[in-house]
């Protein structure tokens, strides 16, 4: 089992109004405002391709198809916003252009985890009366998982480190500022460590926290019946446990060292045969220090 230390995400220097109100950040960015004139809905099809595997109502919420590059998208005023238990996923370019790509980079495991994320994420906010900025929330929640199986460069690092380079360039690709691109990408970096991300900006706290709340359940008592039903009918888990921390191993296997340090080394200690992670201790003991 996975154990990590929880801590109350601290507001930033300066971001309290003298009234002692949380002020929201906003980074300086270019917002996407679709253009395209052919409508379509803003969803996946899970339909066919995207199957549900765990039992829950099924639910169409889209016409796209994995693999389609080109498909065209909608003015804003020509859809209705998707929500989904009461939570809005922004309206932009980015998002449907983000959406497709984690379809084609990923497994309808991530995927629908990466989604689950994001509204995780989003819950954590309410309650923590934060407000990140929903466009970066979901790029982070979304490209989080995506090093795993897609690595970013030559260069072996973590597959954390992965996912935030892809996301990183998808964002200022696409007219991002460095300031938002750098948040997404500490956000996804960070989102496997305890006691750091959580005390850091909205985005990267949430991030972590909707994480934590798929994964391992943090906060489950806590949400509202109703919503997570809504959440799991349109994102089944399935078999998710099992296959998740598949998923993981097979990430990592082929580059143990860089799970050194990490929660990840247990993953790989318990499941690998003969793999034995290489402890703080011995590292300093053995170190070519002569004391």
């Amino acid at each position: 089992m996975l154990v990590y230390e929880i801590l109350v995400p601290q507001p930033m220097p300066g971001a309290l109004t003298d009234d002692g109100k949380w002020e929201a950040r906003r980074w300086p960015r270019r917002r996407d405002v679709v253009e395209h004139t052919t409508a379509m809905p803003s969803g996946p099809d899970m339909s066919d391709s995207w199957p549900d595997e765990g039992g829950a109502v099924r639910r169409s919420v889209g016409s796209m198809k994995v693999g389609q590059d080109s498909h065209p998208l909608p003015r804003r005023s020509e859809i209705m916003p998707e929500v989904i238990a009461g939570l809005e996923i922004p309206e932009t370019a980015a998002v449907a252009e983000a959406t497709r790509r984690i379809q084609e980079m990923t497994s309808p495991l991530i995927y629908h985890h990466s989604r689950r994320v994001f509204f995780f994420g989003l819950i954590h906010a309410q309650k923590l009366g934060v407000e990140p900025d929903p466009e970066l929330l979901y790029l982070a929640a979304m490209f989080h998982d995506t090093g795993l199986r897609n690595p970013f460069s030559a260069v072996e690092q973590r597959f954390e480190v992965d996912g935030a380079d892809h996301a990183r360039k998808f964002l200022l690709d696409r007219g991002f500022s460095t300031a938002a691109a750098e948040t997404v990408w500490t956000a996804i970096a960070l989102h496997t460590t305890p006691g750091v991300a959580d005390r850091m900006a909205p985005e990267i706290a949430t991030t972590y926290l909707g994480v934590l709340t798929d994964v391992i359940g943090l906060g489950l008592d806590g949400l509202d019946r109703d919503q997570l039903d809504e959440i799991l009918a349109v994102h089944p888990r399935g078999d998710f446990k099992n296959e998740f921390l598949r998923a993981q191993v097979d990430g990592m296997k082929n580059r143990p060292e860089t799970t050194n340090g990490t929660v990840n080394s247990d993953l790989l200690e318990h499941f690998i045969p003969g793999f034995r992670r290489v402890t703080t201790v011995e590292r300093i003991v053995g170190s070519p220090w002569p004391s």
